[in-house]
């Protein structure tokens, strides 16, 4: 047994990709006097050129999102493109499921451990909810529905991703919803939602309310709906009322758009 490489998977699971110290500290030892050192000079252009690796991914992200004319292209390029450093840490690149010519996309946050594990959007606990509640209007995954994520790789720990991890996955999100070009985006919880409708609003006061989603490279603009996560469902079970009152609005436009 490799106990060190253990403790240390055990860390980067649980979201910890980085010391505090330089050196190990026994706390069990007497403390010794402290000496005050002068802080490192940081070296010259050093958070320049952090910047500039990050502006070159996020082009880059840009430009082969662009390219990719079919979703099986625009999954090749997510699975060699290694510009986000969560796919380090993830066990699958999660890209999506559904037919292709699914009226409905679901928009979720990032993979959890079931999804990174198996390498399929909404499978664990949260996403079973989800497969109940698109099952209470007519929708299935397997037959007239599609789910993805705007982030295609598990955060560590399952903690939220950063504000520089979406805008480097927007890109890709965007054209995925381009190609799948839906009659109807649902968004699944508030990051999903601020990310992709480019605001910061509270989901309480937008979920259940009719937008347009639309990018520079579609024709014509998609409705589009937010509603809770369902993960935010199981610890808020009494907002259950809402999520069934939303389903039956995205009904309603379903019937009105001809796609049952």
């Amino acid at each position: 047994m490799n106990l060190k490489k253990e403790i240390l998977e055990w860390y980067v699971t649980a979201g910890v990709t980085e010391t505090i110290g330089e050196y190990p500290l026994n706390r069990l030892t007497p403390p010794k006097e402290k000496v005050l050192l002068p802080p490192p000079l940081p070296e010259q252009g050093s958070s320049r050129k952090t910047n500039l690796e990050s502006d070159n991914f996020l082009q880059d992200a840009i430009e082969l999102a662009k390219s990719a004319q079919t979703l099986e292209e625009l999954h090749r390029i997510l699975m060699n493109f290694n510009g986000c450093t969560l796919k380090k840490t993830a066990k699958n690149t999660v890209f999506g499921e559904g037919p292709q010519n699914a009226p409905v996309m679901f928009v979720g946050e990032a993979p959890g451990a079931d999804e990174d594990r198996l390498g399929r959007p909404f499978v664990g606990v949260s996403g079973q909810l989800l497969d109940k509640i698109m099952a209470s209007v007519g929708l299935d995954r397997k037959k007239n529905a599609y789910i993805s994520n705007i982030i295609p790789w598990r955060p560590p720990g399952n903690r939220s991703p950063s504000d520089s991890e979406i805008s480097l996955c927007m890109p890709f999100i965007e054209r995925h919803i381009e190609l799948l070009c839906p009659k109807i985006l649902v968004l699944v919880g508030g990051v999903s939602m601020n990310a992709l409708l480019r605001q910061n609003s509270g989901i309480m006061k937008v979920r259940g309310n009719w937008t347009s989603y639309q990018t520079s490279r579609m024709k014509h603009p998609i409705p589009a709906i937010a509603i809770f996560h369902t993960a935010f469902l199981l610890r808020n079970p009494i907002q259950k009322r809402l999520i069934w009152k939303d389903i039956l609005t995205i009904r309603q436009k379903m019937e009105e758009l001809g796609i049952v």
